[in-house]
Order: structure tokens, then sequence, then C-alpha cells
């Protein structure tokens, strides 16, 4: 299954000339040396390869004296050089590396600076970051990597070693909880909300999807002693499983999932979830013990027509707590697509005004909730508050300029009586909890990122305040403005 990062590769190998370098970099398992491997027989006689730079040639050497003496080699005769190698381990040399090799070093540092300009022409970086494994859309997100690689392993034709082995297991033996469970996986709104699981985590937890880790998911969650949808959120042995784990929808707690669980316990079934009883029974589904594994059940199950009913509807409602999920979506989407336009101009205020604006001010203002919506507290000396009027907008011409790549972050960018702050970095965790600081909720502890990142604001909006010439003093239900007209004169008024 030929990937965008295998088929640039492919096509820069098959172009690579002499004095020529291919950087192949990512992070561990995301597959560098399975692409590496494959290319190598075919290429070996006029490319060189040196496949893991974390490792070197003798055992008294270290990874960093032997991409030297790959460089030197290189250097010497003149043969076209692949290495794969780690964003970590090119940090590492571009800092140890030998000095004769200060021209390799430099492009290096210029690559993980983005700073395409000073890259020597002949060295050439494939970054598995610049081919993300997820991609965010205003209709769905998803993964054509991962969706790929489920559709080929449950492919109902005999000709998928898979399916065949799955099909005689089944006519000879019926079914097994194995079985189920590849049953279940070759279901395409099972194989969706997965990958919605692995968006998920990759924003929520910023966790990253190799082809290792896919690998071993897929194995944990159809060849565990559970059935798939129990599977999925046991925190196995599983980095990616651990994260889902966090996602279980046995844990939500709505009116229509607390009165099924008393229902269950009380031995009461409702027509409609006997009805989804039987039907996945020609799934091989059959020993369900616990409210739980049914709630995980109907949550995998939630986007399949053929299992839909009139209960079923009414109960997933509460699983489709994807709100936040989608509202990060397309506001990551306005800023990397954003043209000017009228209609993106609105749809972007919109956001700003409502949703980070509105937030800044009110935790800005957590200590003089009375403030209007255009004054920010600035600081309170005995017991007396001062604010100051202040204009905070978009930058909408940073917002134009700026481009946009990996999907875990976007940047923000405001002005204050139009002083331009640094960009605001924002994740969906951080967008959560703006949403959640417009709703009431004071930040903690807890949120100590967060805080610190909002602190940096709030910090920057003081010091522009500072400089006003008008502020607002505060006492109880007084109210007093000042305006500063020059050095010997102020004018007071509301007294």
């Amino acid at each position: 299954m030929e990937t965008e990062v295998e088929a640039a590769f492919k096509q820069q190998l098959s172009a690579l000339k002499k004095d020529e370098i291919i950087f192949l970099c990512g992070s561990s398992g995301d597959g560098k040396s399975e692409i590496l491997t494959r290319y190598k027989e075919a290429y070996k006689s006029r490319v060189d390869f040196h496949l893991d730079a974390t490792h070197s040639f003798t055992p008294n050497q270290t990874a960093i004296e032997a991409l030297d003496e790959c460089f030197s080699q290189f250097k010497e005769f003149g043969k076209p050089l692949v290495v794969g190698i780690n964003v970590g381990m090119l940090g590492n040399y571009a800092e140890e590396g030998a000095d004769r090799h200060n021209d390799v070093k430099k492009s290096i540092k210029a690559f993980l600076g983005n700073d395409s300009k000073n890259i020597n022409e002949n060295y050439r970086f494939i970054d598995f970051e610049q081919y993300p494994k997820f991609t965010l859309g205003h209709e769905v997100s998803t993964s054509d990597f991962a969706a790929k690689f489920l559709a080929r392993l449950t492919e109902p034709t005999l000709e998928n070693p898979f399916f065949a082995l799955y099909d005689s297991e089944v006519k000879k033996n019926g079914h097994s909880t194995l079985t189920a469970n590849y049953a279940l996986l070759g279901l395409d709104s099972v194989q969706q909300n997965i990958i919605a699981l692995l968006l998920k985590a990759r924003l929520v937890k910023d966790q990253f999807l190799t082809a290792r880790a896919l690998l071993d998911f897929v194995f944990h969650a159809l060849a565990m002693d559970g059935y798939l949808f129990d599977n999925l959120f046991s925190g196995a042995d599983n980095e990616l499983l651990r994260h889902i784990q966090s996602f279980d929808p046995s844990n939500i707690h709505t009116r229509k999932i607390d009165e099924f669980v008393l229902q269950f316990s009380l031995g009461i079934d409702d027509q409609g979830f006997t009805q989804l009883k039987e039907q996945v029974k020609a799934l091989g589904v059959y020993d369900v013990s616990t409210a739980a594994s049914y709630l995980r059940m109907v949550y995998l199950l939630k986007d399949d027509t053929q299992f839909a009913n009139e209960y079923i509807n009414e109960l997933k409602v509460d699983f489709n707590n994807s709100l936040v999920m989608n509202q990060y979506a397309n506001t990551w989407l306005l800023h990397r697509e954003f043209d000017g336009s009228a209609k993106q101009q609105k749809e972007l205020n919109d956001f700003y005004k409502e949703t980070l604006i509105a937030a800044i001010h009110r935790y800005c203002n957590s200590n003089s909730p009375a403030l209007d919506k255009d004054q920010f507290f600035i600081s309170e000396y005995n017991g007396f508050k001062i604010a100051a009027e202040l204009e905070v907008m978009p930058d909408l011409t940073a917002i134009k300029a700026q481009s946009l790549g990996k999907i875990s972050s976007f940047n923000a960018h405001i002005c204050v009586d139009n002083n331009v702050l640094l960009p605001i970095p924002i994740n969906i965790n951080f967008l959560e909890l703006l949403e959640n600081i417009n709703q009431g909720y004071r930040p903690n502890k807890h949120d100590k990122n967060a805080v610190l990142l909002l602190d940096e604001v709030i910090a920057q909006i003081i010091t522009i305040a500072n400089d006003k010439n008008t502020f607002l003093i505060l006492q109880n239900d007084k109210r007093y403005k000042i305006v500063h007209k020059n050095d010997a004169y102020f004018e007071v008024s509301g007294i």
C-alpha cells in the first residue's frame, strides 16, 4: 500500500544525481526503514543507503561518528546518498557533527528552522510530517492512510488472505470472538468511527499515528479476549489504546444513558434494544454481559443504518459530542484557507469575537466581571480597580499571510488598539478551554499550560493599556473616568 510520502520519495530517488543527498526523516516507527529497505535492492548499485542514522558501523563508534563517515565517503566519491533519520537525531547531528561537514549541518539547521532558502539545493529533505496521516475537512475529517489500510485488511474477497481465513473459519467452526471482531471491523461505519477515535487521540492527546503503531493497535483490538468494542477502550499495552481509553463512551453520564444503565441492571429491555441484540448475532456477537459493553457497541455502530431504530437513535445522540472537534476543524480550515473575502471575514470575526476575544475578556476581568465588553481590568490599588477601554480585533492581514501545515494547532492573530500581539497557538484542548471560560468556568492549576498562555496574552494587553491616556477607576458602584490631557492636566468625570 503506497503512501504519499513513499510516492514522493520514489520520485526524488529516481531523479537523484551525483553529489545529492535525500534525508528521509520523521519519528520512530513511522515506516522509514520499511520504505528504504524496499528500494535499496533496486538502487544500491548507484545509490548508497544509510538505513538508520541511530546506528553505527562498529561497536566503538557513535551514531554521530557513523554519520560523519557517511558524509565523508559521499564527498569523496560523489555517489548519491539516502539517509533514514529521526528528526531528533537531525537536531543532534546539527549540534554535534564534525566541523568538516558544516555545510551539511547548516542545511539541517535550515530545514529544522523552516528556512528553505538556506538549504543546499543538493540536499533534499522528505519529512513524514509534511504528509500528515490525518486531514481536516469541512464535512468530514479522516485519514486516508488508516482508511486504506483497514479497507484492504477487511476487503471481502477470497484473494485477501485475511478474509479467506475468516471465511473458512466461520464456515468450519462458526463464529468466535476473533471472527466477530473481524466482521465488526469490516463494517464501513465501524472503520470511520475508529478513525475518528484515532483523530481525537491525535488532536487531544497529541498522539502521532505511525505505521507501526497502527498495526499494533489493530492487532490488539482484534486479537484480545474481548469484543472489538470493549478492546478499543481497554487501555491495553498499546499507546493508542491507552489514549483512546479516556474517550470511553460508557463513562458519559446523561439522562438517557443513565436510564439505559438502570434498565439494564433491572433486566428491562426496550424493543429497539432487543432488536439490536438480535441483529448483531449475525456478526458473531452473542455474549455481551454489561451495560458498559452495550454502550460501547452502540457507539461503534451508531452511524450504520442497518442497526438504526428509534431507541438506538435516541441513545446515540448523547455520543455525538463532537461539537468542539467540528468547531476546531472548521476554525483550522478558516485560518488555512482565508482569502480575505467578505464571507470568510464574517466567519472569522464570529470566532474571534464570540470565542477567543470573549474568553480573553472574561479571563482578564475575572475580578471585575461588571466591566463592559471593550473594557479590560489592569490592576487594583487600595480597593480601587483600574481599567482601560481597548479595541481588540482579529489581525486579518497576519491571518491571510500565514501558512498552515500541521493539524495539531493553528495560530490566532489579534491586535489591540492597532498594536499587533504575538501569535496565539490554539489546539483543540485550548479551544475547549476557551469555550468553557465563556460558559463561566474559571481555569485552575490543572489548566497550567493554558493559564500560562492566557497570562502572556493578558500581559501584552496590559502593557498596551498602560500607555493609554484614558482610564476608568471603579469602587463598588462608583465609576470615574480620567483623561490625561497633558503633563499638568487631568480631566475627571463621574464624580
